[in-house]
């Protein structure tokens, strides 16, 4: 009994993986943003938040702080908090979101992080705001391979969890078969014995 059961556990820890990773690639797959964009000081700058649309209906906002569970709201759907230097607009036909940021100082340089508030795990996406003096030609960095992306994650998801209903099955075959040797074992050995004592 002792031994079935190690050999459960064994078998489910890949699973668990499993659906951790199916879980984050769901997550990664739902939001998407770049990972940095530059600014001019004095300047101002868009970043786009592509989600995908079962999220439209839930508030997005733009958070500010290195660490993700410890930033502070800087501008949210629908009602955002008055600002004159950042604005919040929610494209949610096409899907995305855009952040403007004006007339931007050194005190904005810092990580901020594109977020859609749900129940359970918040998606969420970070973005690493750059500030120069140098002037750029454009200030809105968007990246251009997002629905490749989600489709890459959507296929890489839809293997796992095909690979995770595959070593559930595995589990519950091997286990069926240890108790049903176990269950026929005494009885062929019974038959053994008795067919010695006719001998």
């Amino acid at each position: 009994m002792r031994t079935s059961r190690i050999l459960l556990g064994f078998f489910n820890a890949p699973v668990l993986c499993l659906l951790w990773l199916t879980k984050h690639a769901v997550d990664s797959a739902e939001l998407t943003a770049p990972g940095e964009v530059t600014g001019r000081y004095g300047g101002s700058v868009t970043v786009s938040c592509q989600y995908d649309r079962k999220l439209r209906n839930y508030t997005k906002y733009w958070c500010k702080g290195q660490v993700y569970e410890r930033c502070s709201i800087v501008v949210k759907t629908p009602r955002s908090r008055d600002s004159d230097r950042i604005s919040i607009q929610d494209d949610k036909k096409a899907g995305v979101f855009n952040v403007t940021m004006t007339s931007l100082s050194q005190s904005d340089e810092d990580m901020y992080w594109c977020v859609i508030a749900r129940f359970g795990r918040n998606p969420h996406v970070g973005v690493r705001l750059k500030l120069t003096n140098t002037v750029l030609m454009t200030t809105t960095s968007t990246p251009l391979i997002l629905y490749e992306e989600a489709s890459w994650w959507m296929t890489l998801r839809w293997i796992l969890i095909i690979l995770m209903l595959s070593c559930v099955s595995a589990t519950h075959i091997f286990t069926w078969r240890i108790k049903t040797a176990r269950k026929t074992w005494p009885g062929q050995q019974l038959c053994y014995q008795n067919s010695q004592n006719i001998e």
